[in-house]
């Protein structure tokens, strides 16, 4: 007794914190179970039992007295149901502890155990629920009134829950069937669902004949004649009793529903037509709410709703005043300031919009929809809730939850379509009206814009804000957060759907004007004045810990408004005005990311806190998403600002710090750095990727976002570097390791491995390399580290290179960490069963699919299933007829096929999209590693056997069977550029001076026989010794298999694959060589028995690989170069030039013309000939034509160089085709363009003269001071590649001015058939060789007009300035093979200005082996340019010598003086030699006899002894010298000492 009592009254005095003290201590099973075994035994509740049937009389008795109860009965059962109702009433963990009192007569059909015991369904119960049951059912027989309503909150309390719901509504079944005949006597038991519908039915039809007119009364709450206030109290409980049974039962629900004799739902109906009391009216509402959650009954219940006029929708136009439940808010509950009707029909609407909504509400009677229900939400109870008076202040709070709970769920569903925006009219009593538009239609309508709506929307945002930051409790707090979230939730769902809105909304003609939400955020808040809407959402965030779901809107809010770039900079200043408010928002936002929640949520046990942990989660993602969004606008933005960038000063010198240094407030930098750190120091990696991996996907794409923009990227990468260590401590646990979310741990080494490609570029620009060698170290070695240690401790001496660590012993190495990563990339990818239908069309469903793909947020094509599901149902209910009825559930089913059928080809799609990421960070990584890292860090050798593992492995992955061909284009990209790095890391090293004793170096090439070296075998430093040839050939198989597998598709791969191939076979080309000008020194039989050079053998071996292929390669890479993309053909054009010049046994020529294949390039050229004609017109279109175009012509002249393709090209036609082409007819047209005649021909032979004359005169420009002139204006105007240019300029002028004579001795060639009717192009005078070996020789020659010859003299001077040009270039050849032999022993000032010449900025920053590397390149071009310019000079004195002794023959046996006597003759013989000179050929068209006509025998004898003095014997000597050293180690035959020696002859003979 005395527990009893003290649980008693503790339960009266503090109910709240006994129900505390008792779950916290004690399980409820436990405490009942130790109450009724030990206090309340089953004699003690007979007592109570009993006492309480003895105070039911008593008080009866002093009622039919008219005497009050007294005072001094106790009522201790009583409060005992009361507290047994009170305990059980709240189940929020969906514990069914309540299931202790039930012990069914018969097993539920269900495999859940009763009890809180385990076994079997059908074993017997214990004990002690046994004794509970019966106490049940003992306290509900022969009940007395005092315990009636006790005992039925009792059975609400224990009616908690599905199976308890169930077995509470078989007991109240059973206690009505057995006195189903006896129900209109006394012995009926009140607790049954038979007693209380009658009840319900009696009452109803008792109030319902008291129900006053409208007409004449005004409608107002008469006094309730049938219902006592006791007889409410009943009603109220047994109404509650049975919102609880079919709230949590739907079998209870259907049962009672269609009852045919019960009618609940009719009867309910009923009364709230009658004059009863609102409270009694709002239980009745919450009835029908529970009702409602079926769609059948929800269905049938809008009708009924509709019929009855609860709320008024149809005005009759006799009636005078108006009805329903609008009149009782506002002259009923306004006056009592109580509104629980108002709140139980919004919880009605609420309920019923969530099971069915139909679409024709009301028709037939008025406009259908749903309008006049929202318009009485929305202007009655929405807009005036905040204005009415309220008795219990939390009420108001409970209105506005219920309210907006409605506008929530009618927006959530709501998808905006093209037939809202268009007037639907509908027939109503004959006349056309217009419909109401969907409910989400209006809501959105008015949340587009300046309406009442959102400004009190936003103003109960801000009362919430202002509520919530007082930290202290008030009436109605939790009712006020729900209101506020979902005033959140809406605007979230407007963000969301305005885009379809207002574009919908363009296409139309309904003239409504509406503005973006994001807009009307920005404006002023009428009650401070300030455009802080914005700022007030984002103060949400702070109290994220408190209120995750009100942080997780804001966030996405925030996230959606942010991606609108002319916002951000409004936020920024928005978010800085206030400084107490800058950094209340800056702790939100970083107080919402240091929340410690996991993505599995595997240690949460309890349901809630799983929800909770979810919405924490959530809030993370979206800002991390926001961050995301905003680094991809314009500074300033909202992410500078919460990672803690400067803001009023340029983005790049900020100072990022650690928090608390220098004032820094802990920003979300330092907060994703947290997520990301945790977990770095040991061996299983940082924890966010194993249990958070969304999330770490998304910081590590902050931190990438950060360090590539321009802006952030110097103090994000320079505090990560030097406070944080990130990059290291990050990189030393790839490969991340996570099957279960495969997708997020690709994308999280992507987005690190882009940022380690960042930080290498950086680090190597700004020569940091220690860190570089760090980072390279940990990518790149193949032994074994010290793992995890601190940042100092990893960094080794600068002076160690990767290639320490290749060199130790092979048992010892591991696998490099860059290989590593690509073994965590798993390339093949399983691919969704095909679809197997039954009713629907496969080829239409494929096309619905592809209507219903977008971009989601990381630009990947998915297809919407929710959408698709809409578009799949609405095909299914457009279906008529029974048949279509009959089959719907299997078309449903097939539908559920198709929808998992998308989700799994989704899945699909996304993760080839992640696979492709990572490979193209993967790539970039290592393009970075080999072309932007220093050169040093990394020897050749080991760059080479670097490559080719890489290469290997990447191969190997992709021509697994399995591979998916998806991911081909990206590993194509990366052979190619690993193929290129390749070839130049092995030609490289072939020039690459080779140590063949202690202290004994020099110059060596593979192929450069002047130089004696061992052969391969026995000097391992030749050739390819590095990775070796059968490393080479492993490299070309892989290649070559790579090619085959692309088939027929894949074009665009096989062109990188293409190029590649092209790398790979420049590996066994010659190196660029330097000319010594030796090549001569050996033999022919030297050169014929010498043995096989490497270069030679490789290029053998990789042409015997590629025509093992067969057929299948050749018929690929012919018919990619016949047709397809224009790169494509040119590489494969390219790849066939190739091909066929080293193919000795010319198998592929033979392929292409059995083929056809050549016959079809030739015969393109046609095509080729339009295509081009195309390109002459002024606006001609795309080159790439005639790229292909060279590239065929380039093709066709290597096969033309070979004899077997001359012929066969022959066969093909190729001079046909080529005469064919018009194009090359073609030339500009102009007004002087006429008919071919006579005069025009001969205008064209003066121009052909003119052009002839100008050639010769030429000869004075680029010989002698000329020439001088020009290098002393380049010296004065090219300073930044000045020795490159002046190389160029000098070379360009010999080039000319040997291409000149040589024009020069063809036109003496062609037009002289014998010696005395010699051509003579120079008139017999020497004046300018005496004029320019004057004193001045730098003074200009005078400049010879056109229509005069020149002078002989021009040859002699040109003769003797080559001469000496040649021991000139040959000096200096000389000293540049002599330093490019002793590279290492030059002084730096000559290495720099060597260097400065290829690279004219930045030496000094470059390693001194990278200087050598320049300096030897610059040496090698400087010798092939002497060698170029030493071959010039000899060719021009060659041909100077041939045309001065042709002139000084003629003038000097054949010429006749125009003194002489001979004359006459002369003259004659001339004009027969020039008849018989234009018969031989027609391009001479010098008009020669002008200038010599005047040749008399004085100027024949000035001739002669000028000559004599001219080409005396120091010219002589030098000439034959020159043939000494040049011509004969040449290999070529040599004309200069025969020439020389008629020459002197001829001056030795004397004219008579």
């Amino acid at each position: 007794t005395l527990l009893y009592c003290l649980c008693v009254g503790s339960i009266m005095m503090f109910p709240f914190s006994f129900l505390i003290l008792i779950t916290c201590i004690f399980s409820l099973s436990f405490l009942f179970f130790c109450i009724f075994s030990f206090c309340f035994l089953v004699n003690l509740v007979k007592q109570l039992r009993n006492r309480a049937d003895e105070d039911a009389r008593i008080i009866h008795m002093s009622m039919q007295m008219g005497n009050e109860p007294p005072i001094s009965l106790r009522r201790d059962l009583e409060h005992l149901m009361l507290l047994i109702g009170e305990l059980y009433k709240k189940n929020p963990f969906n514990l069914e502890l309540a299931l202790e009192y039930w012990c069914p007569s018969e097993p539920l059909q269900t495999s859940t155990i009763m009890g809180s015991y385990l076994g079997v369904a059908h074993q017997r119960p214990p004990q002690r629920q046994v004794v509970l049951s019966k106490f049940v059912r003992q306290m509900g027989d022969l009940l007395p009134p005092t315990i009636y309503i006790p005992y039925l909150k009792m059975l609400q309390g224990l009616a908690n829950g599905p199976q308890c719901a169930h077995y509470c509504f078989s007991l109240l079944k059973v206690n009505g069937s057995s006195h189903v005949e006896n129900i209109q006597g006394t012995g009926g038991s009140p607790v049954s669902w038979e007693h209380f519908f009658h009840s319900l039915m009696l009452y109803h039809e008792h109030l319902r004949k008291d129900l006053p007119s409208a007409d004449s009364v005004q409608y107002r709450h008469l006094p309730s004649r049938g219902i006592t206030q006791k007889e409410q109290d009943g009603l109220i409980a047994f109404l509650q009793l049975t919102s609880t049974i079919i709230t949590w039962s739907e079998n209870a629900r259907l049962a009672l529903c269609e009852h045919p004799q019960w009618t609940p739902v009719v009867v309910i109906l009923g009364l709230l037509q009658c004059s009863i009391p609102p409270v009694l009216k709002a239980e009745l509402l919450k009835t029908l709410a529970a009702f409602g959650k079926s769609p059948e009954i929800a269905a049938s219940l809008w009708q009924s709703l509709e019929y009855t006029q609860i709320l008024q929708t149809v005005r009759v136009p006799s009636q005078r005043q108006a009805i329903g439940i609008e009149v009782e808010l506002n002259e009923i509950e306004s006056r009592c300031e109580e509104y629980p009707l108002t709140r139980a029909f919004c919880q009605l609407i609420s309920t019923l919009v969530e099971s069915s909504f139909p679409s024709n509400l009301g028709a037939g009677l008025r406009p259908p929809g749903f309008d006049p229900y929202l318009q009485f939400l929305r202007d009655s109870v929405f807009l005036r809730f905040r204005t009415r008076a309220y008795r219990r202040a939390a009420e108001k709070w409970e209105v506005a939850e219920l309210v907006l709970e409605v506008f929530y769920k009618l927006l959530r569903d709501y998808e905006p379509q093209l037939e809202d925006f268009v007037d639907q009219f509908v027939e109503l009593q004959g006349e056309e009206i217009i419909a109401y538009k969907p409910p989400g239609f209006s809501l959105m309508y008015h949340l587009l814009n300046e309406s009442p709506m959102l400004e009190l929307a936003l103003s109960l945002l801000e009362e919430g804000v202002k509520q919530l930051d007082t930290y202290a409790p008030f009436p109605g707090k939790k009712h006020l957060e729900k209101a506020v979230q979902h005033c959140l939730a809406l605007l979230n769902l407007t963000l969301q759907k305005e885009n379809l809105f207002m574009d919908l909304l363009r296409e139309s003609q309904l003239a409504l004007i509406v503005s973006p939400l994001e807009q009307l955020l920005q404006g002023i808040n009428p009650r401070t004045k300030k455009a802080d809407n914005v700022v007030n959402i984002a103060r949400y965030l702070y109290h994220g810990n408190t209120n995750p779901e009100l942080a997780f809107e804001s966030a996405k809010i925030l996230c959606c408004i942010s991606c609108n770039s002319n916002i951000q900079i409004k936020l920024v200043g928005d978010f800085t005005h206030d400084q107490s408010v800058s950094q209340k928002l800056m702790a939100g936002f970083v107080e919402c990311l240091d929340s410690e929640d996991t993505e599995e949520f595997v240690r949460l046990e309890e349901e809630l806190e799983k929800k909770l942990a979810g919405i924490r989660h959530e809030t993370r993602i979206h800002i991390l998403n926001l961050l995301i969004t905003s680094l991809e606008r314009n500074p300033p933005n909202l992410a500078l600002y919460l990672l803690g960038f400067e803001l009023k000063k340029p983005v790049s010198t900020t100072n990022l710090q650690d928090p608390g240094v220098l004032g820094c407030p802990r920003t979300c930098l330092h907060a994703i750095l947290n997520i990301l750190e945790k977990g770095t120091e040991g061996r299983t990696g940082p924890v966010a990727v194993r249990e958070s991996p969304q999330l770490a996907e998304l910081c590590y794409q902050v931190i990438y976002q950060l360090c590539a923009c321009s802006d952030t990227s110097g103090p994000t990468m320079r505090y990560l570097r030097t406070s944080q260590d990130f990059l290291f401590s990050q990189l030393q646990h790839l490969p991340f390791s996570n099957k279960e979310y495969e997708m997020s741990m690709l994308n999280q080494m992507s987005w690190l491995m882009k940022t380690a490609s960042i930080e290498l570029r950086v680090t190597s620009l700004n020569r940091q390399r220690s860190h570089t060698q760090r980072l390279l170290h940990l990518l790149l070695d193949d032994m074994p580290v010290k793992p995890y240690s601190d940042g100092e401790g990893g960094i080794e001496d600068e002076n160690r290179s990767v290639s320490g660590f290749l060199h130790f012993d092979t048992a010892t190495k591991v696998r490099r960490k860059i290989l590593s990563i690509l073994d965590s990339i798993d390339f093949s990818q399983e691919i969704p069963e095909p679809l197997q239908l039954d009713f629907f069309d496969r080829a239409q469903i494929e096309q619905v699919i592809a209507n219903c793909e977008h971009k989601n947020l990381r630009g990947q094509t998915v297809c919407n299933v929710k959408l698709l599901h809409r578009v799949l149902v609405a095909e299914v209910n457009a279906l008529q007829g029974m048949a279509a009825i009959g089959q719907r559930p299997l078309l449903m089913e097939e539908i559920s096929t198709i929808l998992q059928y998308v989700v799994g080809r989704n899945k699909l799609l996304q993760c080839l999209h992640a696979k492709r990421h990572v490979l193209e960070s993967w790539r970039q990584l290592v393009e970075i590693i080999l072309t932007a890292c220093p050169q040093d860090l990394i020897q050749a050798e080991d760059r080479q056997l670097i490559i080719r593992d890489i290469l290997q492995d990447v191969h190997d992955k992709i021509l697994d069977d399995e591979a998916a061909q998806e991911l081909m284009p990206v590993v194509a990209g990366a052979v190619f550029t690993l193929t290129a790095h390749l070839s130049q890391a092995v030609r490289t090293e072939q020039k690459q001076p080779l140590v063949l004793g202690p202290g004994e170096t020099h110059y060596a090439f593979m192929l450069d026989s002047s130089f004696t070296s061992p052969p391969p075998a026995e000097n391992p430093g030749v050739g390819f010794a590095s990775i070796g040839d059968s490393s080479l050939h492993i490299i070309l198989k892989k290649l070559l298999d790579f090619i085959l597998k692309t088939g027929g598709g894949f074009q665009r791969v096989r062109t990188h694959l293409y190029g590649s191939l092209l790398y790979y076979l420049q590996i066994a080309q010659r190196p660029d060589e330097p000319d010594t000008l030796e090549a001569a020194k050996k033999t022919m039989w030297e050169r014929l028995t010498a043995p096989e050079d490497v270069f030679s053998k490789l290029q053998r071996e990789n042409i015997a690989i590629i025509e093992s292929y067969g057929a299948a390669l050749m018929e690929v890479v012919c018919r990619d170069a016949c047709d397809g993309h224009e790169i494509g053909r040119m590489l494969a054009l390219a790849l066939l030039d190739r091909i066929v010049s080293v193919d000795k046994q010319q198998q592929w020529l033979l392929y292409l013309s059995n083929s056809g294949y050549l016959k079809v390039l030739v015969d393109s050229l046609v095509e080729d000939d339009h295509t081009l004609q195309s390109l002459l017109t002024p606006q001609p279109p795309l080159l790439k034509a005639l790229y292909t175009y060279e590239s065929k012509m380039a093709f066709l002249t290597r096969v033309a160089k070979i004899q077997q393709g001359a012929l066969e090209l022959l066969r093909s036609g190729v001079i046909v085709r080529l005469a064919q082409c018009q194009v090359y007819d073609m030339r500009i047209l102009n007004e002087l363009d006429v008919d071919v005649n006579e005069g025009s021909l001969m205008e064209l032979q003066g121009h052909i003269g003119r052009f002839q004359r100008q050639c010769l005169g030429l000869l004075s420009r680029f010989g002698g001071s000329d020439r001088l002139r020009q290098f002393k204006f380049q010296d004065d105007n090219v300073e930044g590649d000045r020795v490159s240019k002046k190389d160029e300029l000098e070379l360009a002028m010999q080039q000319i001015c040997a291409n000149v004579m040589e024009y020069c001795q063809s036109l003496m060639l062609q037009s002289s058939p014998t010696f005395q009717h010699a051509v003579c192009l120079f008139t017999p005078s020497l004046s300018e060789t005496i004029n320019r070996d004057g004193p001045r020789q730098d003074t200009q020659a005078p400049v010879i007009p056109y229509w005069r010859l020149p002078g002989l003299g021009i040859i002699v001077y040109l003769l003797k300035q080559s001469a000496n040009d040649f021991f000139s270039y040959y000096d200096s050849h000389r000293r540049s093979v002599n330093k490019l032999q002793n590279v290492e022993q030059l002084p730096p000032d000559e290495i720099k200005e060597l260097c400065q010449s290829v690279m004219p900025v930045g030496v000094e920053k470059i390693s001194t082996a990278q200087k050598y590397v320049l300096a030897r390149r610059r040496l090698v071009k400087l010798i092939n340019n002497r060698a170029k310019l030493l071959s010039l000079c000899s060719f021009i004195i060659e041909t100077c010598l041939f045309i001065l002794w042709r002139h000084l023959e003629y003038y000097l046996l054949h010429c006749t003086p125009t003194d002489s006597q001979d004359s006459l003759f002369a003259s004659r013989t001339l004009f027969k030699s020039r008849r018989l000179q234009d018969s031989f050929t027609s391009e001479t068209n010098l008009d020669f006899r002008s200038g010599l006509t005047g040749v008399s025998q004085h100027d024949i004898d000035q001739l002669q002894a000028d000559a004599i003095n001219a080409f005396g014997e120091s010219l002589q000597k030098k000439l034959l010298d020159i043939e000494g050293l040049y011509s004969k180690v040449r290999s070529r035959y040599s004309f200069i000492q025969a020439l020389v020696r008629r020459i002197r002859g001829l001056l030795r003979i004397s004219r008579n």
